[in-house]
């Protein structure tokens, strides 16, 4: 028996301290849509098929109930990271954004096999970073 199919990552989480700063964050920088809204939980649209959920931390400690079913306990702390993939040509326009919004840029940085990440951090100081094709074989 092979394995079953497998369509991708559809959810990537971050657990932050306060959900609508978050949100509002993400939203502004990189227009991201919100398709779902609470106190626990914030739920972005980043493209096709895929979310960003902010948690709020320590809000999910408990099983939620859902239906007849149940979202088991989970959580997370400490320099969370993620990355945004951009074309390689949009890098100084991501750069110039980023700072008309007061947003430091903390590294750029060439990889020595291909591609170029820029980092800097949301406001819970997680890391976020944008980068360019090169960097890994599949993208």
């Amino acid at each position: 028996m092979g394995r079953p199919p497998l369509d991708g990552l559809v959810e990537t989480c971050l657990y932050v301290s306060d959900v609508a700063r978050s949100s509002a964050f993400y939203a502004d920088v990189f227009g991201f849509a919100t398709i779902g809204q609470g106190d626990r939980i914030g739920v972005l649209e980043v493209g096709p098929g895929q979310v960003l959920i902010l948690f709020r931390r320590g809000g999910t400690l408990e099983p939620v109930r859902v239906g007849d079913g149940f979202i088991p306990p989970h959580d997370g702390s400490g320099p969370q990271h993620l990355a945004f993939g951009v074309p390689r040509d949009a890098v100084g326009d991501w750069k110039d954004h980023l700072e008309s919004l007061n947003i430091e840029i903390e590294s750029l940085l060439d990889w020595p096999q291909g591609g170029q990440s820029l980092y800097f951090r949301d406001p819970d100081g997680l890391l976020v970073e944008l980068i360019t094709p090169g960097l890994w074989p599949n993208y």
